[in-house]
């Protein structure tokens, strides 16, 4: 391209030389998230990966996500340093359900203007987060288009592949009546619900970054840019334990959408509220926010990030293992039998196992 049509372009609203100048920034954060299978350098029109041996029936795995509004706090915030790892983790947690390991990821940026300092924040971030989960940075696209974006805006997507021994996927199919729920702590919001949050928080409430949101010690910004946790090294160790069962990340649709995903036909999982702590901030927001009980457990994780399903026998096991890890685990609730050939549902017992409306979702 000539030096004349390039500077059309850059009145137009895109500078392929600074964007030249950004991606070559970050070439090194890709590099430095490389792993064995990774057959190819970055700026190539396609990422290779080499398919690890030692499975018998290997299945790959893929899941793609966004970090949704959470970004509108980081631009708020001027720090887009954590929401690459959150993006990361999220979409990690999302195969890990299923019994995968990581094995690359791609990502996408989208901006009204690409800015070298924000790029690198970005990206940093995911690379950084794929480093912690021994996932490579494949490759991805940036899209500078000032024509869909207004300057400052930005959008974060990103897609991972992963990979599982058929004989070890899980599926749900295992899940039997009587199983033992067990939950592990979330960071706060993770990566949903934010729409919402900033509404009851920043707008109803009046707060500003800085200012402390009552009963958690931290400022508005600590909590609302918590990280999404990666669950990985906790769960890892137990892929391979039969008394695990199933997986559900909870994400979008709370406890009450997420958990009946992976039940088969005919059982309902009883969640039973006071068996964890549900964090202030939580309580805060249904304040301010003046929403109700059920759609709280519905928007939100409520302090709870990711449900194990597991054998009775083998519930003592998993929670030493849980332990072991770091991860803050507790029983939550049980699986049990409905009449023959319903649709998978969730019934919430708040305080003291008293019945707050049961809430039936179906599958």
């Amino acid at each position: 391209m000539s030096q004349e049509s390039s500077s059309a372009y850059a009145r137009a609203g895109v500078d392929i030389d600074a964007q030249d100048r950004a991606l070559s920034s970050i070439k090194e954060l890709v590099r430095s998230t490389q792993t064995a299978g990774v057959l190819s350098e970055i700026g190539g029109f396609g990422g290779l990966f080499r398919v690890p041996s030692g499975y018998d029936e290997p299945i790959l795995v893929s899941s793609a996500d966004g970090v949704g509004t959470k970004l509108m706090v980081a631009a708020m915030a001027g720090d887009y340093s954590t929401v690459g790892g959150d993006l990361v983790n999220h979409c990690v947690n999302d195969i890990l359900v299923q019994g995968a390991r990581p094995l690359f990821f791609m990502d996408y940026v989208g901006a009204g203007v690409l800015e070298s300092e924000t790029m690198g924040q970005l990206v940093g971030g995911v690379a950084a987060a794929c480093r912690d989960n021994g996932c490579a940075l494949l490759g991805g696209e940036t899209a500078e288009m000032p024509g869909f974006y207004k300057a400052g805006d930005y959008e974060l997507v990103g897609f991972i592949v992963g990979i599982v021994d058929r004989p070890s996927l899980l599926d749900g199919s295992r899940i039997r009546a009587q199983d033992l729920l067990i939950g592990l702590e979330s960071a706060g919001l993770h990566t949903n619900g934010f729409s919402l949050a900033r509404r009851a928080i920043l707008e109803n409430k009046g707060l500003g970054l800085g200012d402390e949101v009552e009963g958690t010690g931290q400022t508005v910004r600590d909590v609302l840019l918590a990280p999404h946790l990666s669950y990985l090294s906790a769960i890892g160790p137990l892929l391979s334990n039969p008394g695990l069962r199933g997986l559900a990340h909870i994400t979008g649709g709370g406890l009450l959408d997420n958990v009946p995903r992976i039940l088969p036909s005919g059982l309902r999982a009883e969640i039973r509220g006071g068996t964890w702590e549900i964090p202030e901030l939580f309580h805060r927001i249904q304040e301010w926010g003046d929403v109700g009980t059920e759609e709280m457990f519905r928007v939100f994780n409520m302090g709870v990030g990711m449900v194990l399903v597991v054998a009775p026998d083998a519930a003592s096991e998993v929670l030493a293992s849980l332990r072991v890890s770091g991860a803050k685990g507790k029983p939550i609730g049980t699986v049990q039998a409905a009449e023959s050939g319903a649709s998978p549902s969730v019934v919430l017992q708040l305080d003291g196992g008293v019945e707050h409306a049961p809430v039936e979702v179906d599958g």
